[in-house]
């Protein structure tokens, strides 16, 4: 890692997300995009010129790159952050891990646990660093929520409630309705809910799923009850029919935070005593989208040589995987490439 720079960053992929997160990046003063890799020289220098002109990052034509195999080779790239649709997410991360590189993948980690699980054992076997992209776990407000249950304050948790629901027009092209992209809800939308609970309350006992199908078989809406030793349960839900609320809250015997639209992006809460008295607000200011915070617990994580994040262990996240796949068995959601 050049101490000068700080963490230089390939991205694998140069879609939507690709493009929130570097320009995010751009908010870190020890990051910065050193290269980036397409399936397609054109694809690679579009996504190099909307960076230039959104932040006025040049990243020079030796390090655009129109393949992955050539971007997790450069040498002028420490850590790589996988965007590709779902089911490209392993093969990429693999080939990164196997460069030498640190990797980020984006949310979900993979398309399922056996595929996770085998990512963490090669990470682990080169002793380099990987992490999910579940950015949410490290905007600040999710940082104070993390205090806040380590205090204790809350009691014992007794329920959490958390959805993910957005509008998209039914369209067989878009990626969140085309089966062979890992599309639905349950694997965009919901890992989110999902994923809270498990911060909350760690990896359940019992998981109870129902699902309703979209136009191209992919789940459209689905419930998910996660009941957990102790009594204590989560009710999540996800859904691409309809803008839901988005909010969340965590239920205790002695106090409850309820976190304010859109829960998962940085926003507003508040604790509230089980008497009604308003214990807490916070409402801080922030700049940006917010997927920078991930980047800088990567840059944290290799300047102290921890091999992977304290705040979102590799186990959890195969802990989740396995989670989804329960929901996945239960409502039937196989895609192609694992038939």
């Amino acid at each position: 890692m050049d101490s000068g720079e700080g963490v230089r960053w390939g991205i694998v992929g140069t879609g939507g997300i690709a493009r929130a997160f570097a320009k995010d990046l751009a908010l870190l003063p020890d990051a910065v995009v050193g290269a980036v890799g397409s399936r397609s020289s054109e694809g690679a220098d579009s996504f190099a010129a909307f960076l230039e002109e959104s932040t006025g990052t040049r990243v020079a034509d030796a390090h655009r790159h129109a393949s992955y195999d050539a971007l997790v080779s450069d040498d002028a790239v420490d850590a790589v952050y996988v965007a590709t649709p779902h089911p490209g997410h392993a093969d990429a991360a693999r080939l990164a891990l196997e460069a030498g590189k640190a990797v980020l993948v984006e949310k979900p980690f993979t398309l399922n646990a056996a595929e996770a699980q085998e990512l963490v054992d090669l990470a682990r076997s080169r002793g380099q660093f990987l992490m999910e992209a579940m950015w949410t776990r490290f905007l600040p407000h999710m940082g104070r929520v993390r205090e806040i249950l380590a205090s204790g304050s809350l009691g014992d948790v007794v329920t959490v409630t958390a959805d993910h629901g957005q509008w998209f027009e039914e369209d067989a092209s878009h990626r969140l309705f085309a089966p062979e992209l890992g599309g639905g809800a349950l694997l965009d939308l919901g890992i989110y809910p999902v994923s809270f609970a498990s911060f909350v309350l760690g990896t359940p006992s019992r998981v109870t799923a129902r699902s309703s199908e979209a136009f191209t078989g992919v789940d459209a809406n689905t419930s998910i009850l996660l009941e957990h030793a102790g009594g204590a349960s989560a009710l999540v839900s996800t859904t691409l029919s309809a803008a839901t609320a988005n909010v969340a809250a965590v239920n205790g015997t002695e106090a409850r935070i309820e976190i304010d639209r859109t829960w998962y992006t940085p926003t507003s809460f508040r604790v509230t005593s089980r008497d009604g008295e308003v214990l807490e607000r916070y409402d801080q200011p922030h700049e940006g989208h917010g997927l920078r915070h991930q980047a800088a617990e990567v840059g944290r994580c290799l300047a102290s040589g921890a091999p992977e994040s304290e705040l979102l262990p590799l186990d959890e996240t195969v802990a989740i995987m396995r989670t989804l796949d329960e929901v996945r068995s239960q409502i039937g959601l196989v895609y192609p490439q694992e038939r």
